[in-house]
């Protein structure tokens, strides 16, 4: 993962979703590479060969770890951030993007603990909300 999901060069967007995880590795995995793990699980990375790969590009799609840092005072703790580009999520669903960023990836072996530490959600995402179906009055009621 670390060669395709590890990009330190990138420069965020005003439109992409930041992620701050806090992943422990398991022993012998380099923090660069626990961040690329997962930016790719909770993007578009899988353990096998998808045969729509040749049908979209990559690189518009794909989370990508711009950033790992020790975590101060604990051994073996890193804080990965992670962006996403806005292609990657349903308009206005909540659930979509939750279940891509802190789904499946929770389960992953390459770390021995992860936790997400903050997120920012872009006015571009944020303004395809609707609200609620009835009105904020009803909900208030």
């Amino acid at each position: 993962y670390k060669l395709t999901y590890y990009t330190p060069d990138y420069e965020t967007k005003d439109t992409d979703i930041l992620a701050a995880f806090r992943v422990t590795p398991q022993p012998g995995v380099p923090p660069e590479e626990a961040g690329a793990a997962v930016a790719a699980e909770s993007s578009t990375g899988t353990w096998t060969t998808v045969w729509t790969d040749g049908l979209t590009s990559l690189d518009r799609y794909k989370g990508r770890c711009y950033g790992i840092e020790p975590v101060a005072g604990e051994e073996n703790q890193y804080i990965a951030y992670v962006a996403y580009p806005l292609d990657l999520f349903e308009e206005g669903s909540v659930t979509n993007m939750f279940t891509s960023i802190v789904g499946n990836v929770f389960g992953f072996k390459a770390l021995r603990a992860l936790r997400l530490e903050d997120l920012r959600i872009p006015p571009a995402y944020s303004k395809t909300f609707q609200g609620p179906p009835h009105g904020i009055q009803v909900e208030r009621d």
